[in-house]
């Protein structure tokens, strides 16, 4: 290959890992890295094929086929290499399932003999190698003294080994000829997911087998199988309702005593822990490894193989994902009848997963899968066991069918009986919800898992969205529009006796009886308008944080965007509620008077300044009031159902903080009702002054109180807010390692 023809592949590879890192956001268009020349552009273009397959065949979602290549650019179908990109396409796709050969070679018929002779009769692809014997603690491979066996399988087996080059304790996975994606798993960097260094390939000595050897971070700190020995041994004498952060790092102090490691001092990560309860402390660990599955998620790597022993946690208690896309591919039908090692790792596939061991037909899991098996590791954590039977565990068919007969029937009642008496709601709903056996109804992401185990950690947030059964809030979720209509109307009703009673007082009675009459047809026409054009306005504005949340209740589903849509509504529902009577006060403190002048009344010369000084009031009155009823009730009844429903991030923390500014305003609002009040006197005559005496001091002394009561609701309400902006995350659910 020509200097240019390699650099236009280095150049796409390196542009496919810029993709990986999230730096860009579609794979490399192969048309940009051809050169010009039929021949060289051929060779090129075969081998920049063979790169994007690979690429894209190992992550869900974005699989190409050779078809579709071809289509793309007709002169594949001529290349000399076509009929091993046709294989290399089989072995992509039987990496997930078994692949019929008569079925794919109809497809490709042009190879169909390069097919046949590969991939049937004798040349059926072998069995997984396994390990040669001897390898084990006090064996040299190449760099690495093995030193502890830390468990694995027949063709894989992690060691704590020490990195002679590096005079450094490491973890090394050693693979017989294993087909993973440990290359992918290399460039992942996150806080929450084992770092995995690199990958070397040796022969091993005495067998002269190709040998994997991948060296990743040492995590001193067990793993969660450790976690859920010492949480049922302290269960059996203390009881299991006793537990604490506190268990967490007596069962990661015990790993590393077992390891000769001694345990930091004065880490704010362990401080933190020591405070938890066991349900914030699941919760804790659960948003961390939520975080690793959205990152690997927006890298394109699923994990595959999430279980208690890929759990790994560092001396001072932060969880990793270990094992990240390395371990093995679980829809294969070539696991039915698997060893007795593997029928444990079943217990945590999710359903869809299970279904594609027994039907070659049947989906691939993608990311929901990883979702349902870290609901059922945090559950174990929980509870200390599995919330299905699976005693009769295995691999074959029969074996396999009947877990999934259990998935599918949804979590038992026993096991919810069995959760801890402490376990906040939010965090039991968070969790059915991972364990839904359709993977449409669980989170959709590890995002918005890691929002909602988040929530769980705040007492206040997690009692907004999940209040304890039978409590005021809880009720009245029910009555959205009864609730919204009292908050409104009430003040307004108060606003219309105070303006009736100054007016009748002020003007009406002062008038003849023919204009009295006037003043009384042009209030009706007046109201008969008004009142429900302001209704129909309301109703319009508030249309979604009324009907979404009560639709939710009732099982109707919502994308994403309407979830946002109605929640950003939901906070504004108390400002549009507020806004659109004060404009309406105001709009009738000059309409009424230029309607009767047009009727031919006669109005005194002071007429003019009562009235609309009055509606000012009353506008303040609409204005202030309403604005604190109807968002404590938003906020505690009605937002936190959306909030439930995931998919949120920095936009409503960002409303929320910004309604906690504006409610500022309107609390001073609700401080100037009586100072407006008495300013309005100045308007009055020493004779009138004994007519609006009484309805001035009860709106004076009532504005008073109204003030009180407000002040209260105002804190009520900025108390809430705080709550809820500390439990959605920062940055599209980025969490600092510690915090």
């Amino acid at each position: 290959m020509s200097e240019r023809a390699a650099q236009a592949l280095a150049r796409f590879a390196a542009d496919w890992e810029s993709t990986l890192r999230g730096d860009r956001h579609e794979p490399p268009s192969l048309a940009g890295y051809l050169p010009d020349g039929h021949e060289v552009r051929l060779a090129v273009l075969t081998d920049l094929v063979r790169v994007d397959m690979r690429q894209r065949w190992r992550r869900a979602g974005m699989e190409k086929r050779l078809a579709e290549y071809r289509r793309e650019f007709p002169e594949v179908g001529t290349s000399p290499d076509f009929a091993d990109l046709v294989c290399q396409e089989y072995l992509a796709r039987s990496r997930f399932r078994p692949v019929d050969v008569d079925s794919f070679t109809a497809e490709y018929p042009e190879a169909a003999a390069e097919i046949r002779r590969r991939f049937t009769g004798d040349a059926l692809p072998p069995p997984p190698p396994v390990l040669p014997e001897g390898i084990g603690i006090g064996r040299r491979l190449e760099d690495f003294d093995l030193l502890t066996d830390l468990g694995g399988r027949e063709h894989s087996r992690m060691f704590l080994a020490r990195q002679r080059s590096m005079q450094r304790l490491v973890a090394v996975r050693v693979e017989a000829g294993a087909d993973s994606d440990s290359d992918t798993v290399a460039q992942l960097d996150h806080q929450h997911i084992v770092r995995v260094f690199d990958q070397r390939l040796i022969a091993d000595g005495s067998t002269g087998k190709p040998l994997r050897l991948l060296y990743m971070q040492y995590l001193p700190g067990g793993t969660v199988d450790g976690i859920l020995a010492r949480l049922r041994q302290e269960s059996a004498t203390a009881g299991r309702d006793s537990a604490d952060g506190g268990l967490l790092l007596r069962a990661i102090d015990a790993a590393m005593e077992a390891k000769g490691e001694s345990r930091p001092a004065g880490s704010r990560v362990r401080a933190e822990i020591a405070g938890l309860s066991w349900p914030e402390t699941v919760a804790w660990v659960g948003r961390r490894l939520a975080e690793a599955l959205d990152y690997g998620l927006r890298q394109g790597v699923l994990h595959r193989d999430i279980r208690p022993g890929n759990v790994l946690f560092t001396a001072e208690g932060v969880p990793k994902l270990a094992d990240f896309a390395l371990g093995p591919v679980y829809w294969s039908g070539s696991f039915i009848g698997a060893g007795a090692n593997d029928a444990g790792a079943l217990r945590y596939r999710s359903p869809e997963a299970l279904a594609a061991l027994l039907d070659p037909a049947a989906p691939l899991p993608d990311t929901r899968g990883d979702i349902y098996s870290l609901g059922l590791v945090l559950w174990e954590m929980l509870t200390g066991a599995l919330p299905f039977d699976d005693s009769d565990a295995g691999t074959d068919a029969a074996a396999v069918q009947a877990m999934l007969t259990r998935r599918m029937a949804g979590v038992p009642t026993a096991a919810l009986d069995a959760l801890p008496a402490d376990t906040p709601a939010a965090l039991r709903r968070v969790l059915l919800e991972c364990l839904r056996p359709e993977p449409a109804r669980r989170w959709q992401t590890g995002g918005q898992l890691a929002g909602q185990l988040n929530l769980c950690l705040d007492p206040r947030a997690r009692d907004l969205v999940d209040p304890p059964p039978h409590t005021l809030w809880a009720r009245l979720r029910g009555w959205p529009v009864p609730i919204a209509m009292l908050c409104v109307g009430l003040p307004n009703a108060v606003a219309s006796w105070y303006n009736v009673r100054i007016n009748q007082s002020l003007i009406v009675d002062e008038l003849p009886l023919v204009d009295q009459q006037r003043f009384e047809q042009v209030a009706l026409v007046n109201n008969l308008v008004a009142f429900p054009l302001a209704a129909l306005m309301l109703l319009w504005l508030a249309r979604r944080p009324l009907t979404v949340s009560y639709r939710l209740a009732r099982g109707h589903r919502y994308t994403p965007a309407q979830l946002a849509r109605a929640r950003a509504d939901t906070l504004l529902m108390g400002e549009r509620a507020v806004w659109v009577p004060f404009a309406m006060w105001l709009i009738a403190g000059v309409a009424w008077p230029l309607a009767l002048s047009r009727t031919g009344a006669q109005l005194p010369h002071n007429a003019f300044a009562h009235f609309f000084t009055a509606q000012v009031v009353c506008a303040t009155i609409a204005l202030a009031y309403p604005f604190f009823l109807i968002m404590v009730y938003a906020v505690r009844s009605l937002y936190p159902q959306l909030l439930a429903r995931g998919s949120v991030g920095p936009a409503d923390r960002r409303q929320l903080s910004t309604l906690a500014r504006r409610s500022n305003f309107y609390l001073a609002a609700a401080a100037s009702v009586p100072l407006l009040a008495v300013a309005s006197v100045t308007f009055v005559s020493t004779a009138d002054l004994s007519l609006v005496i009484v309805p001035l001091r009860l709106i004076s002394v009532g504005g008073v109180l109204a003030f009180v009561l407000t002040y209260r609701l105002s804190r009520m309400l900025e108390e809430d807010l705080q709550a809820l902006v500390r439990a959605i995350p920062e940055g599209g659910h980025r969490f600092p390692v510690g915090s």
